[in-house]
């Protein structure tokens, strides 16, 4: 009878599995993190992960192309002033929000209203700080008509900076900021069904209504599995059906899981950067020669070929190699004999340095290991350290970490991010939550960085740029790793699989699925 009982248990599991996979309106996402909500507007913490899942949901005013420019997406034109200070946005006819309001200009003044009210984490990088004093870069926002929204700003210079920043800020209807953690409401592609906050799992559905044409996936469900083995499982029996970036599984899982007979694994270039992060204000790794020392210590090639089985790019700089402002700066090859000397120039006494990373990633833990392997060799005094993310995220915040890896996501494809990661004024502290965790400080680099963000040639910004990162590259207060590739994980039934350079999720609408 228990023998029966179990044949008939697994047959349910096997037709319940098999009707899940022939349901072509239903295409289940894995997530590698939990999130904690869907405010990504006044939210005072950054959070990858509900960023991705934001580009489903909402959608901003300006987006990068594939080449890093910026180009319009609620603003079908972008128009500037002769003497350069207004910047005017022409939004796009026949927008709706998920709630039938029809878009205007009355819900991007409210959106940046809210923002700015907030003490959320994005509105910083529309200040500068002098002092005590923060200097908004935004003296007022007109609204002429529903379907124009003038933003004029402090200075003609600030243009890119203002378009860069643009890109981070969902657009949000008139009267929704409260219900944008539990209830978003956007106009992107898909419709917010509902959140199970105990599994951290998301349901959506598609916006029949979308400006861009309803996407060919009726049904999305997101799912958290933080865990590499459970993820595995759940690809294997079709309980999802679709992994990008599936950061929590090692590169050699990955590529195993290409060989299976309804799975299939494509790779594409990334532009996102892993890096080692140093606390430049902590003994001992307020000396550059040990944060130099720390930089030759690192076979990067090594990690690359055989833990990451070859799905990464080496980096030399936290911008893509695609970048107009590209240099590869100050190059670290690996040469254990130079970090030993370094080392002893420093007059290091085998002081400890703590590197903190997220605890739950196999693939950090697998690299991070051979990165601590490494430093051992070398004679540095290394202590690992394992967080949970939202923990570590907070002490890098506050400045309680000596030496951490993760992955900058976005930001860095502009070179304006050298400001927000070396600059003084981006330390954190009152009033600025982001985002020189490194506590670097260097006179020289803030002034070269306000230059190249003031030039308007951007032949002369360039070569600003490129001195300013060949001072950072030299001081290493982080230390560009890889250009992690994209890696998807898919059921065969899931086609039309064409993740950017940056990682987003914006690609999920264009995928379609065969039963």
């Amino acid at each position: 009878m228990q023998k029966l009982l179990t044949c008939s248990v697994l047959v349910i599991i096997f037709i319940s599995l098999s009707c899940r996979r022939a349901n072509s309106e239903y295409v289940t996402v894995a997530l590698p993190e939990p999130f904690s909500g869907f405010d990504t507007l006044t939210s005072d913490k950054s959070d990858s992960a509900a960023d991705r899942v934001r580009n489903l949901l909402l959608n901003t005013l300006v987006r990068k192309t594939e080449s890093f420019d910026y180009t319009g997406e609620l603003a079908k034109e972008i128009r500037t002033s002769d003497d350069g200070k207004a910047i005017t946005f022409v939004l796009r006819d026949g927008v709706k929000f998920h709630n039938g309001k029809a878009f205007t200009s009355a819900d991007v003044r409210y959106t940046f209203d809210e923002l700015f009210k907030s003490n959320g984490y994005k509105r910083f990088a529309f200040y500068d700080t002098v002092g005590k004093d923060s200097i908004p870069h935004i003296n007022s926002i007109d609204t002429p008509d529903a379907s124009t929204v003038v933003f004029n700003i402090a200075k003609p210079t600030l243009k890119n900076q203002l378009l860069s920043n643009l890109v981070a800020i969902p657009i949000i209807p008139e009267g929704t900021v409260a219900q944008q953690r539990t209830q978003p409401v956007g106009s992107g592609p898909f419709k917010f069904v509902s959140f199970d906050q105990s599994q951290n799992t998301v349901e959506l559905e598609a916006n029949p209504d979308y400006w861009e044409g309803a996407p060919k996936v009726q049904k999305l469900r997101i799912k958290t599995i933080a865990d590499a083995s459970a993820l595995q499982a759940e690809l294997q029996t079709g309980g999802v059906d679709l992994a990008p970036l599936p950061s929590n599984l090692p590169p050699d899982s990955i590529k195993a899981m290409g060989g299976l007979s309804n799975l299939k694994v494509e790779q594409f270039d990334g532009s996102n950067i892993q890096y080692l992060g140093m606390n430049t204000s902590s003994a001992p790794l307020n000396n550059v020669k040990v944060r130099q020392a720390i930089g030759y210590a690192i076979d990067r090639d090594k990690i690359i070929n055989e833990l990451l089985s070859g799905q990464a790019k080496k980096a030399n700089s936290i911008l893509p190699e695609g970048s107009w402002a590209y240099t590869p700066g100050t190059v670290y090859t690996y040469d254990p004999e130079k970090s030993k000397q370094l080392l002893q120039e420093a007059g290091y006494k085998n002081e400890p340095i703590v590197f903190k990373f997220a605890a739950g990633n196999a693939a950090y833990s697998s690299f991070a290991q051979a990165i601590h392997s490494s430093l051992l060799a070398v004679g540095l005094n290394v202590q690992i350290v394992t967080l949970d993310s939202n923990t570590l995220r907070t002490q890098l915040a506050q400045g309680d970490f000596q030496m951490n890896t993760g992955v900058w996501v976005g930001g860095n494809q502009d070179p304006i991010f050298l400001k927000d990661l070396f600059t003084s004024a981006k330390i954190p502290g009152p009033g600025v939550s982001c985002c020189n965790r490194s506590r670097y400080n260097n006179p020289e680099v803030d002034r070269v960085v306000e230059a190249a963000i003031n030039e308007l040639d951007q032949e002369k910004a360039k070569q600003l740029y490129q001195q300013a990162w060949e001072m950072v590259s030299r001081d290493l207060p982080l230390y560009p790793l890889w250009y992690p590739a994209n890696m998807v994980i898919a059921n065969k039934r899931i086609g039309n699989i064409k993740i950017g350079a940056s990682g987003d999720w914006s690609f999920i609408k264009d995928i379609t699925v065969s039963n």
